[in-house]
This record gives C-alpha cells, structure tokens and sequence, in this order.
C-alpha cells in the first residue's frame, strides 16, 4: 500500500491540477483519488485532461507501457439567442433559468448564456460575454467538467483538431426552428447525404418530428462537403471561407424597385409585409417587384444583402447561399441561382406588356429579342418572363446588348472552385448530385 501512495503522490505531480471537484470525466471525486487509481492499476490516461507528454510520463513512472491521447476540447452545440438569453440574465444560473421555463416563441434546446459551465471551469478556459459563452482552445484541456454543469446538455468534448462543427442541438421541427433561430439545424438531411465518410447522422430527441446533425469525430474528415451542402448555412469550417465554398447565391428578381419604394414611402409605408398588404396596382406601383424596405437585410447573418435605389441587391461575393432572405421576402422575390458567371433575369412581373412599361423603368416587356437573339439558346419565355438555362448560358452578352431595358444583370462571380468539385462529389453515372 506503501508503495501504492508514493506512486500516487507522484502521479498527482503530474496531473494537470486545477481539481474539478469531481465533476471531471474520470469519475472519480478529487485529483487524488484519480492519482491513487491510477497507481493501483488504473489505466494512465484515466485523467481526460492529460495530454499525450503527460500520460506518456505516467506511464514512465509506472513502468507501464503508454497508450495513444487523442486531445480533445470542449464544444457547445448552440450559437444563436433564441433561448431567452436577455430574459434570464439576471438569473444566477442556467438551472434556474430552465426552471423558469421558456416561452412559446423561444428555444426550448438552446444557450441560456448565464454560464454556469464557466462558473466550473477550473482552467479558465471558458468566458461569458454578452450572453455568449467563448472557450479557449488553448486552455480547455478536455477535462469534462463543464458537461454536467449544463442542464440544455449542450456540451460535449471533441477533438482538438477537430476543424467541422454543427453549433445546434435543437430537435424542434423545420418550421418551428425556422420561426425561432437564424442558426437553427431544421434536420434537412443534406448534409448527411453529402458526406462522402458517412460521418454525419441525423439524431431524434423527444418529439417525433425533431431531429438535428451530429458529425461522428472518428469518420469526420474534415472536407468540405457538408458546409456547402448545409442549407442553414449553420456547419462551421475553419479549414475553408464559407463565402467562397457555395453552390447557391441568392438572387433578388428585380431591378426597379426605386419608384414603387418612393411611393409607399410618402405615405408612411416602412416595412415589407405592410407594403405587400397594400393594394398596390391601385397605387400604380408594380404588383410583382421588390418594395424595398430591407426585411431581408435584417436576417441576414453575413451581410450580403442591402437596399439600393429601393430595390434589395445581393452581394455574391458574401452571400453563402442560406436562403433566410428568402424565406423572410412576403413576395417571393429572392431565388436561389447557380454560383457562376451567368445571366440572371431580374424581373419576375407576369403583367401584361403595356403595364409592365407604365409601372417600371428598369423591368422586362416580354419582348423576347433576348431569347430570339441567344446563339446557345440558353434563354427561353415563360409566362412573358425571360428564363436564362444556366447549363446553356455562355456569358457571351448577346441578351444585354440587344435588351433596351437592361433588366438581365451579369453576375461577375468566380466558376466553381477545384475544391467544390470534389467536395460535392458530382457523380452523375450512379443518378446522384451532390
């Protein structure tokens, strides 16, 4: 037993220290305990905290052969407000927030920000600011202690070198995460489809309709794949830009929004659905474009999307392609189109010719020298409206130069990128398309 205690002593020297009280991974109740395990048997990296020099050391006084440490840090599988954040701030921790309960429009799965797993940290590896809870990669040596501090269980440990991570744990439907959470998983699935390592499945909580991602560490990695493929846009890479890896960029279908804005406007209008309420063709304002009061640029996540002359415009270049502003638009008027140099058509109105003139300087006429004048043939009519193929479109400029209206915009945005290409795994042959 003698021999047992000097060995334990030893192993304490060696342990991380900062004693987590027994809330650690090792299941034991002090630093102590665990050192006195250890020395009687248990295996050396029974301290999760230990990193590779130190188990390795363990092993050394032991006599013991070493084993391989995969480090790993702390991960919180939420990034959004939407669980009363600003509510249960003055509440002195986040148990005492769940028991307060949350209300109908909030997230019942999400940070509750008051922190009381940085309240436990005994490595200071964990900050709160603002309702926000940072972790430090650098000081978070995986001890687990944080876990059970949490009552959303929202954290876990993963790899340190871990570089893919889905921030959500919500198992509300689709439409309910939609309605609550910017960076809400809605549990869509693609991303599960698009992983080549099948690393990624679709967990299922307490509600028969709610489910959400979670990447398996061991399969992961680490590719692209399922943050182009993420329709949230939610899938956090630090390997790659997530405004260059996209397939999709939003695209707003008008161009002349600048007189209709003007006039709502003048008559107190200032927000898109109230504008879209409104009787426009009675106002003599086009039925079927953009209104201009920036509902879209207030979802937006990434700044990609802000009102010019009273018309909404798409910044390709920092759009990822999530589709909020479309989802938020009460017209339909943003659409989702292929992240290349192409033609797109901004106008969507399905008036006829004559009023379509009356109500927009900027809109097509239906007249079709577009289409008629096309050498790929990329462009067709549908309902008076120019549809550009982008399979077909070559970028020549032949439809902007005999259009007297200038409606068709020219998308000045980079082809596909070597890494997308692989990433998504175009696979025609076998019927999929990813």
């Amino acid at each position: 037993m003698g021999k047992v205690t000097e060995s334990a002593k030893l192993i304490t020297a060696l342990l991380p220290g900062g004693d987590c009280r027994g809330f650690g991974g090792c299941g034991f109740s002090s630093c102590s305990d665990c050192a006195q395990a250890i020395a009687a048997g248990a295996p050396v990296d029974s301290c999760p905290a230990c990193r590779q020099a130190e188990v390795d050391a363990i092993a050394e006084a032991l006599n013991v052969e070493t084993v391989a440490v995969e480090e790993k840090v702390a991960f919180i599988k939420c990034a959004g407000d939407a669980a009363g954040k600003k509510r249960f701030s003055a509440l002195d921790s986040c148990s005492a927030a769940v028991e307060a309960g949350f209300l109908e429009d909030e997230c019942h799965w999400g940070c509750l920000g008051i922190g009381s797993c940085a309240d436990r940290c005994e490595f200071e590896a964990m900050t709160v600011e603002e309702g926000k809870v940072n972790i430090d990669k650098e000081k978070c040596n995986g001890c687990m202690a944080c876990i059970t501090a949490c009552p959303q269980k929202l954290i876990s440990v993963i790899p340190r070198d871990a570089s893919n991570f889905i921030p959500c744990s919500s198992k509300d439907n689709e439409k309910d995460t939609l309605s609550k959470c910017g960076f809400g998983c809605i549990g869509c699935a693609d991303c599960a489809l698009a992983c080549p390592e099948n690393a990624i499945e679709l967990l299922r909580g307490n509600r028969i309709d709610g489910r959400f991602a979670a990447i398996d560490y061991s399969k992961c990695v680490g590719c692209v794949a399922c943050t182009v493929s993420c329709r949230k846009k939610i899938i956090v890479d630090e390997l790659h830009d997530l405004a260059k890896v996209k397939q999709e960029v939003a695209f707003v279908r008008c161009s002349g929004g600048y007189t209709g804005n003007k006039k709502l406007t003048e008559i107190g209008i200032d927000d898109c659905r109230t504008a879209d309420d409104m009787d426009l063709d009675a106002l003599g304002i086009c039925s079927y474009g953009c209104t201009g009061f920036g509902n879209c640029t207030k979802v937006c996540r990434y700044d990609a999307i802000k009102v010019e002359f009273g018309t909404a415009v798409v910044d390709e270049e920092k759009c990822v392609g999530c589709g909020d502003c479309i989802r938020e638009c009460p017209r339909g008027m943003i659409t989702m189109v292929p992240y290349a140099g192409v033609k797109q058509m901004a106008c969507s109105s399905k008036a006829p010719a004559e009023r379509r003139f009356e109500v927009c300087y900027a809109g097509c006429i239906a007249c079709g020298d577009c289409a008629e004048n096309c050498p790929a043939g990329a462009i067709t009519m549908n309902d008076g409206n120019p549809v550009v193929d982008s399979e077909k479109c070559e970028n020549c400029g032949v439809c902007t130069y005999v259009c007297s209206r200038r409606p068709i915009k020219e998308r000045k945005v980079p082809e596909y990128t070597y890494l997308q290409s692989e990433a998504m795994k175009i696979d025609k042959a076998d019927g999929r398309e990813w």
